[in-house]
């Protein structure tokens, strides 16, 4: 029987195991054992006794393997990725009531104030959290060392995530955005950009990653991330590029920003992506095809078409738009598009929309981390979209896996 060695998490690993590990990524790299073995100053009959199971390497090793072949330790250790890790924008949001939306010059009453969290980072992580508290999740972001900070960290902490890579700033606030929001529950946002502004890859310990899926947002709100790089474009590419490169799959996710330059910022990243968020207002930037015609009916067409432009930029697996009345998916192997309309849910029954966009992407996030087919991503991804409906901040009305589908079956479909 092999000796066994006791990893952080609490499991136990077969010597077998992680020599054969070791040996397979060892080809991989197209190493030698003596090579490796040079590579980490060692002698190359302990690479050979650690690939024929009769040893372990030292624990201070493993670090250095992982870096030599491009993995996390974990999963040197493991074999496999576990997980979903949400990166980007996190803030505070800062949710005031009004009675109207005041013309300039005019005074529009506050009926209340309410704080809760914002951004990519949080909003998705906690959305997914609430779905199935049995997934790993960890947020990698930045924040300022203030009030706002410490209640974005105790709202991710009593979920159950882990916030342990997340950075705080010695110079900027945390961000926020007051947010805006009239009786229909339509919101207007006035965002500082703070701590997420200094936000880069340097704040990311990409080798301690251990996920299979890493989403990262808002592209156009990051504003390190979205600086150009020589080499791939913008710096979101290059990281994007070093995430796939360990083995794990990318996500990437849109702000709208009707002033920002969408095809400079948003296609050098797409070429490292395994799954693209965007509504249909943010995809259309990317083409000019305009996702409704002229009598506000969705433009199904123009949207295919945008889709396809997009995964034709490199996209690895899905391209996903999403919008009021419906969700679409482009498989990008096979090309088989799908569309399925939102729960239609009344009117009267809605207090917010300011966090549907991050729950559909929560839907479809846990969605391709089970192994969900189009089809019912989509109709999950739309129930998950529909709870948030029934809170005024972002994560509130998130239900659990099993109460989603209660909901899916209690609400009809819009008509498109």
């Amino acid at each position: 029987m092999g000796k066994t060695i006791i990893i952080s998490r609490g499991e136990l690993m077969d010597a077998k195991d992680i020599g054969l590990s070791i040996a397979r990524l060892r080809k991989k790299c197209g190493l030698t054992q003596v090579e490796l073995a040079a590579k980490l100053n060692i002698s190359d009959k302990a690479v050979s006794r650690w690939e024929s199971g009769n040893g372990f390497p030292e624990i201070t090793q493993f670090p250095a393997l992982a870096a030599i072949f491009g993995v996390t330790v974990d999963y040197l250790m493991t074999g496999r990725h576990s997980g979903i890790t949400i990166a980007g924008n996190i803030l505070a949001d800062i949710v005031k009531g009004i009675d109207c939306y005041p013309q300039i010059g005019m005074l529009s009453n506050i009926g209340n104030i309410k704080m809760a969290v914002g951004g990519c980072a949080p909003n998705t992580a906690i959305d997914i959290a609430k779905i199935d508290r049995s997934i790993p999740i960890s947020v990698i972001g930045k924040i300022g060392d203030d009030e706002y900070g410490r209640f974005v960290l105790s709202q991710l902490s009593r979920n159950g995530i882990d916030c342990g890579k997340v950075v705080v700033s010695s110079k900027s606030p945390t961000s926020f955005s007051d947010v805006i929001s009239i009786p229909s529950g339509e919101r207007t946002f006035f965002h500082a950009r703070g701590a997420n502004a200094e936000f880069c890859p340097d704040d990311v310990d990409i080798a301690g990653l251990n996920c299979s899926i890493l989403h990262i947002g808002y592209i156009l709100l990051l504003d390190s991330f979205d600086q150009e790089d020589p080499k791939y474009g913008t710096v979101m590419a290059r990281f994007l590029n070093e995430i796939q490169k360990r083995g794990i799959k990318t996500s990437v996710d849109v702000v709208s920003d009707s002033s920002a330059n969408y095809k400079t910022k948003i296609l050098p990243a797409l070429k490292y992506c395994n799954y693209v968020f965007m509504n249909e207002l943010e995809s259309s930037m990317l083409t000019d095809l305009p996702p409704y015609k002229e009598d506000g009916k969705l433009n199904i067409e123009s949207i295919h078409s945008t889709m396809k432009y997009i995964a034709e930029q490199g996209v690895k697996d899905k391209v996903i738009v999403h919008c009021k009345q419906a969700g679409f998916c482009l498989d990008v192997a096979t090309g088989n598009f799908r569309v399925v309309p939102s729960l239609d849910i009344p009117q009267e029954e809605i207090k917010g929309s300011v966090g549907a966009g991050d729950a559909f992407c929560a839907g479809s996030l846990y969605a391709f981390y089970n192994n969900y087919d189009d089809t019912r991503m989509l109709e999950f991804a739309s129930g998950v979209a529909a709870s948030s409906l029934f809170a005024e901040n972002s994560t509130d009305g998130i239900l659990s896996k099993a109460e989603v589908e209660k909901l899916i079956k209690k609400y009809r479909r819009k008509a498109i």
